[in-house]
């Protein structure tokens, strides 16, 4: 890893453990929250690696802890496997839409998975809330990392880096 991939990764680590603290536009309808931007780091990771990803999904995870609670910390956690899995996608080729797409589905059900032992085989708080919540989150995020993703791309700093 180098200087400038090393340095965006800890700015999106840090970024991801701060969102929880300082976005004020949140959706809280329990077992589910939402707090807009908060997958950003994360798909701005998945363009530099596994490494990174890794790296952005546990600071998120720490940030959601710290602010919200184990629950939710342990949701976001599984920003770890959707980074991933995104990153493994982007690296074999597959356009940033395209994987932001795939991972939506596989990050609604990681969520769900996560509070189903607190919520049990609620269908409506489980499947309609938390799934479907999620799905519509990372979509929302997504499109918005479309955006920064776009701005960066434009700049040598983030070009070098990858």
């Amino acid at each position: 890893m180098n200087a400038k991939k090393i340095t965006i990764a800890a700015l999106l680590t840090a970024s991801a453990i701060i969102i929880p603290f300082i976005v004020v536009f949140k959706v809280v309808i329990p077992p589910f929250t939402a707090t807009l931007g908060a997958h950003v780091p994360m798909f701005i990771a998945m363009l530099l690696g596994p490494e990174t990803v890794i790296m952005v999904g546990l600071g998120s995870a720490l940030g959601f802890f710290l602010n919200l609670g184990p629950l939710v910390g342990a949701r976001a956690f599984m920003h770890v496997f959707v980074g991933l899995t995104g990153a493994y996608l982007i690296k074999k080729g597959m356009s940033f839409g395209k994987v932001v797409t795939i991972t939506a589905p596989i990050h609604g059900v990681l969520e769900g998975l996560v509070v189903m032992p607190f919520i049990g085989i609620d269908v409506y708080n489980l499947i309609i809330i938390t799934v479907v919540g999620t799905i519509l989150h990372h979509m929302a995020d997504g499109f918005i990392a479309h955006l920064i993703i776009r701005v960066l791309e434009r700049t040598s700093l983030f070009k070098s880096a990858q």
